[in-house]
């Protein structure tokens, strides 16, 4: 790709946020690599969260969501405002595309765009089934979808969902490591812990995990559970403490909370255990395999944890909401430390496909070809 073109362009993401998720750590690295390579960027946020990933100064980090005197206004005029503000800020930035990240963020882009020369690159960050089919999806994305002059999936699940709508120009890129967890020295000893990282939250299913744990501290009581991350607020966090409680168990199982040092607190890690009911491509399994853990995660849908790891071959894969069966893999990797070993050397070769500089590349080449695409049908 040639630098001089690449240091012209003008690249506006949309989110609704970037306080701390997913699709927000995502959206923070591509915009602070884009910016480091010369593009000039610009982030569009609804509102400005209290625990934001910190963006590089060049960009212009703008917030265009309605303003206290418009929320007394109907849901409709809501959503209508809201795609009003965006156009204004697509009008004043003048991209030569918009990224759109997230379900609603979509929809917005799409609309916010017509009548421009702008276009749309859209990417899917969760399980289509339960996010992308309600009433309002059926009507929607049969109109505006077609508009997207490409797709970003994680998975090939999600790809499978769209057709027809997405599949003919789309890529699947998988979400870029932070360096941080890129070559950390192996411990010489592992600790006799179970990990998991991420949101505390239903979806997430760490009750299950508390009592598959509690089948292998039967067997291996030495061995400690425990689980990073924050409260989301939907009761998991008390789900998880009632339990605890219910075990006796404060001893060994400990509810750790948010860490902004994870690529320490889990390195010497005998096992990461990871219990989604469903997920997108979850980063924290990412993370935890570019550490080299060893790891056994639910095959859940999407396809997320199938896309990072092969059966075997660079961590294990269980069923959905089986205690039993992930129960079972964690006492495969403690009884087994060959296996575990195995397993956790071929998971740290994941950088590979998910360093930083691999995937800017794959997103830098796909949006030139999208906007050179563009330029030559509007000409």
């Amino acid at each position: 790709m040639n630098a001089e073109i690449s240091k012209k362009r003008r690249i506006l993401f949309h989110i609704n946020c970037l306080e701390h998720g997913g699709a927000e750590r995502v959206v923070s690295n591509l915009a602070n690599k884009f910016a480091k390579e010369g593009y000039d960027v610009t982030v569009a946020v609804e509102w400005i969260g209290k625990n934001e990933y910190e963006l590089d100064p060049r960009i212009d980090h703008v917030m265009i969501g309605i303003s206290d005197s418009e929320k007394s206004k109907g849901r409709i005029s809501q959503y209508l405002l809201r795609i009003k503000h965006l156009k204004h800020c697509i009008k004043k930035a003048e991209p030569d595309i918009v990224i759109a990240f997230a379900h609603l963020a979509i929809y917005r882009a799409l609309m916010a765009t017509i009548g421009t020369k702008v276009p749309v690159l859209i990417s899917i960050r969760t399980n289509p089934i339960g996010h992308y089919d309600g009433r309002m999806d059926k009507l929607m994305i049969p109109i505006l979808f077609p508009r997207a002059a490409g797709c970003v999936f994680q998975t090939t699940g999600q790809k499978d969902f769209f057709k027809p709508y997405l599949q003919d120009n789309s890529r699947i890129i998988l979400n870029p490591l932070s360096e941080k967890y890129i070559g950390a020295e192996a411990p010489s000893v592992r600790r006799k812990c179970v990990v998991q990282s991420g949101r505390i939250v239903d979806f997430k299913y760490q009750p299950m995990l508390v009592d598959a744990f509690m089948d292998v501290h039967d067997k291996h009581p030495d061995w400690s559970l425990e689980i990073y991350g924050g409260d989301s607020g939907d009761g998991t966090w008390e789900i998880l403490e009632e339990k605890i409680q219910k075990y006796n168990a404060g001893d060994y199982i400990r509810l750790m909370g948010d860490s902004d040092s994870l690529e320490r607190d889990l390195n010497d890690a005998g096992l990461y255990a990871f219990s989604s009911e469903w997920e997108g491509l979850p980063n924290a399994l990412l993370e935890a395999m570019a550490l080299g853990l060893p790891v056994v995660s639910t095959d859940c849908p999407c396809g997320g944890p199938a896309t990072l790891i092969t059966d075997e071959v660079n961590g294990l894969l269980v069923p959905v909401k089986d205690k039993d069966a992930l129960a079972a893999g964690m006492l495969r990797l403690i009884e087994d430390g060959e296996l575990a070993d195995k397993l956790g050397d071929n998971a740290r070769k994941i950088v590979e496909r998910a360093h930083p500089d691999v995937v800017y590349r794959q997103w830098a080449e796909y949006i030139e070809e999208i906007i050179g695409n563009h330029s030559s049908k509007t000409k």
